[in-house]
């Protein structure tokens, strides 16, 4: 299969492309290199530079694909809120032009990376994807459009928008103080040895490791699923404060407070995984202590 991959040269984009050439297939990765990094690209993938907000994507990408994944966008719900047309434009404008493509290209399927952010702010409860959506940042309502905008064009281009919780691992930007709840506290541990918690530490989160995301992209794109909305969480519920903890048993010497807020933050929210479950046949996933142990040793090893 041949597949296009945007936001490539980014954390998650970068990982799925790697899977995805180890098993054989052709990759084509585009990325506008604004967020990603060009090191991040995996050897023998076919890499345009390009900015799919602009309106000449039929003539910029390449005429053939199978699947699009895309992965590109604005990914930090506090930056949303700095330039909100700037949001729009990165999230929802690139999706309107890949849309565009698909349907003139043929494409089997179309996955978007869409996030928790969709739902805003919810009970103390597992959330499924039949829980109406309203989000509370400009980052959560361009992931939506989105999400709608693929809706209406299903019947010419089968999608699936998977709806990302805490993704983290190894790989994650360590430089980005304002976008990915565990590198921020991580780069901070390791900085200066004190986390700056911007929130309560009884907020909650599903923080699920870059392994179990991959896998999943990997099942949902190559199987006969389409025209759905699916969690990609564990469906285990963690505070702040816990993470901390596990950070702590980790870094030694490292110490935490919260103080101030971040603007369309949730207070907590965890996925009810049971479609993922049901559509790809997943049942374990890596818990967070296992897998923050992996990439504080990543971290240590480079």
């Amino acid at each position: 299969m041949t597949i296009l991959i945007t936001g490539i040269a980014g954390f998650i984009g970068s990982k799925v492309a790697e899977h995805f050439s180890k098993n054989g297939h052709e990759v084509i990765g585009v990325d506008d290199l604004s967020q990603g990094n060009i090191n991040n690209i995996p050897k023998g993938v076919k890499f345009i530079e390009y900015d799919l907000s602009d309106n000449n994507v039929l003539d910029k990408l390449p005429n053939d694909c199978d699947y699009i994944l895309h992965i590109a966008g604005q990914s930090s719900g506090e930056i949303s809120f700095d330039d909100p047309a700037s949001d729009l434009t990165k999230n929802t404008l690139s999706t309107l032009n890949l849309i565009k493509y698909g349907i003139a290209k043929k494409v089997k399927k179309f996955l978007f990376a869409s996030s928790m952010s969709v739902y805003g702010n919810v009970p103390n409860q597992a959330i499924s994807e039949s829980y109406l959506p309203s989000p509370i940042s400009c980052y959560g309502i361009s992931k939506l459009t989105s999400e709608r905008y693929l809706d209406i064009f299903k019947d010419k281009l089968p999608f699936i928008n998977l709806r990302m919780f805490n993704v983290y691992g190894p790989g994650q930007d360590l430089s980005n103080l304002r976008q990915g709840m565990v590198s921020i506290f991580l780069a901070q541990a390791l900085k200066k040895e004190r986390v700056h918690v911007k929130g309560s530490l009884e907020r909650f989160r599903d923080f699920i490791y870059i392994d179990d995301v991959v896998d999943a992209w990997y099942k949902l794109c190559l199987n006969d699923s389409k025209n759905i909305s699916i969690n990609i969480g564990t469906g285990r519920r963690a505070t702040i404060e816990e993470l901390l903890l596990i950070i702590k048993k980790n870094i030694k010497g490292v110490n935490y407070f919260a103080e101030g807020s971040t603007p369309g933050d949730q207070k907590g929210i965890y996925a009810d995984n049971t479609l993922l479950i049901k559509t790809i046949g997943k049942t374990k996933f890596t818990t967070i202590e296992n897998g923050i142990r992996t990439l504080c040793s990543s971290i240590n090893s480079n």
